[in-house]
């Protein structure tokens, strides 16, 4: 293990941290607010540590796997423990593990909160603008943004960190370099951000609008007001359910439209994600109108926007689809587990996974038809390698497993089941709110510390796609 690679790598996130500071201090020199010296205190001491791990050049700047796993899910805690640090300290949350799981979510770009929408809307600027600032950082992944501007180690290995950060089950370079590649997704990213923040601030104010732009961006879903999105126009309504779908999308899509290859760009996974988008929106249309829920008109809208946000994770709300009926909120629920697209800001199980779950199950029923037959699992053209299938049936294996002991650990504060069972798909989808307490009017404040503990360590679970977690705390992974 290169400790002091590590080290340096975790010295440049906290002086990065540093540097994403200055967002909520610039807020509150505008607005006035007399919380900007928690945040500057806070960087002050994020950048003293930074500094002292960087004293001491390594004599092997080389990542491989280990350290690039040990890198990554240590990066998301370390930037966690001190991003929370100001929100505890300006008395806006109860305890430091209030603050603590309101900035892992965050980061993770969950979007849950311990807060009711009214607290939340009652904070400072400075504070509701660091919590979607969060957001942005967290959805392309903060070592990629770190790798944007730094070549973080030698021999090309920088893939070792994009393969850990990055949600998917396989992550390519775009380009010869990695550094290009994250520069180039980190460009697109920046672009989708500020085009709909220009499609909103026509309709919206500005500090709205910014803060709207970075939630959706990250696929986050903090909302900065009591009613959520329900008090904004239908345009704004419909311009973030657009983007919401847009960030869903795998970010490669988007650069082989703009070297006109079509054809790569709308793979079988991004068919099959706007596929099921149309139908699970057809589908709750349907219900919502012949249960005489709603009109047609408000029925398209609110079910295009709730399904927008559930599949692609964000968490904004219009209307409080817990009171929906059961169809709906079925369809709804299975939207959290599918997610997004890999390669996207989007959390869930991800939707190629799912086609290849399909297609091993559909050739493990041809070979029992025909035991002689030899024939390949392939997506796209492609033959999908038999590595790549193993490692989705594990993920899915991993995934229950941690959701059942989640779900085992959280019903000792004696919440319903259907509450419990939402609570820990919310948290470890990445999606934000669920159904019965935590639902879209509700938060998660009135669990235990254990509770809320679990939900924190599924929330980087989910953001992390679960290995870098488990194998951090593994001893075999700290062995020589």
């Amino acid at each position: 293990m290169n400790y002091r690679i590590i080290k340096r790598t975790l010295g440049w996130l906290l002086l990065f941290e540093t540097a994403f500071f200055c967002v909520p201090i610039v807020t509150a020199l505008v607005y006035g607010e007399k919380e900007i010296y928690h945040f500057l205190f806070t960087m002050a001491g994020t950048a003293l540590l930074g500094g002292l791990c960087l004293i001491g050049k390594p004599k092997d700047d080389k990542i491989f796997a280990k350290e690039g796993i040990v890198i990554t899910a240590s990066s998301w805690i370390l930037l966690s423990l001190f991003g929370a640090i100001p929100l505890y300290t300006t008395g806006g949350y109860p305890t430091y593990i209030d603050a603590l799981f309101e900035t892992v979510s965050g980061f993770t770009t969950t979007g849950s909160s311990v807060l009711s929408s009214d607290v939340v809307a009652s904070l400072p600027k400075c504070i509701l603008m660091w919590r979607s600032f969060t957001h942005w950082i967290g959805g392309m992944g903060v070592l990629v943004f770190i790798m944007v501007f730094l070549p973080l180690c030698g021999g090309g290995r920088n893939m070792n960190i994009m393969k850990a950060e990055s949600p998917g089950p396989s992550v390519g370079k775009l380009l010869p370099k990695m550094r290009s590649t994250a520069r180039v997704l980190y460009l697109i990213y920046t672009s989708l951000t500020v085009l709909e923040f220009v499609m909103l601030v026509f309709d919206m104010p500005v500090f709205d609008a910014i803060n709207a732009s970075f939630a959706t961006a990250g696929t986050g879903g903090f909302s900065i007001r009591a009613d959520g999105f329900a008090g904004y126009s239908s345009y704004s309504q419909i311009v973030v359910t657009v983007f919401m779908v847009l960030f869903s999308v795998n970010f490669a899509s988007y650069f082989f439209i703009l070297c006109g290859k079509w054809k790569e760009a709308f793979t079988t996974e991004v068919r099959t994600f706007l596929i099921i988008v149309l139908s699970a929106i057809t589908l709750i249309t349907l219900n919502l109108t012949l249960s005489n829920v709603l009109v047609v008109g408000e029925a398209i809208k609110h079910s295009a926007f709730s399904v927008s946000s559930i599949i692609s994770t964000t968490g904004f709300v219009t209307e409080n689809f817990d009171m929906w009926p059961a169809f709906s909120k079925t369809v709804l629920v299975l939207c959290m587990f599918i997610g997004a697209c890999a390669g996207s800001t989007g959390g869930g199980i991800k939707v190629s996974r799912l086609v290849i779950m399909f297609k091993g199950v559909r050739h493990e029923t041809q070979r029992l038809l025909h035991p002689k037959q030899i024939k390949k699992i392939t997506m796209d053209g492609k033959v999908v390698e038999h590595e790549t299938v193993r490692s989705v049936n594990n993920y899915l294996i991993a995934f229950i497993f941690i959701f059942v002991l989640s779900l085992l650990v959280i019903s000792l504060d004696g919440q319903d089941l259907v509450t419990n069972f939402t609570a820990v798909s919310a948290t470890i989808n990445n999606i934000g709110p669920g159904l019965g307490v935590v639902g879209p009017v509700g938060n998660f404040g009135d669990f235990s510390i254990l509770s809320k503990v679990v939900f924190i360590f599924d929330m980087l679970i989910g953001r992390l796609e679960i290995f870098p977690m488990i194998l951090l705390f593994a001893p075999s992974t700290w062995r020589k």
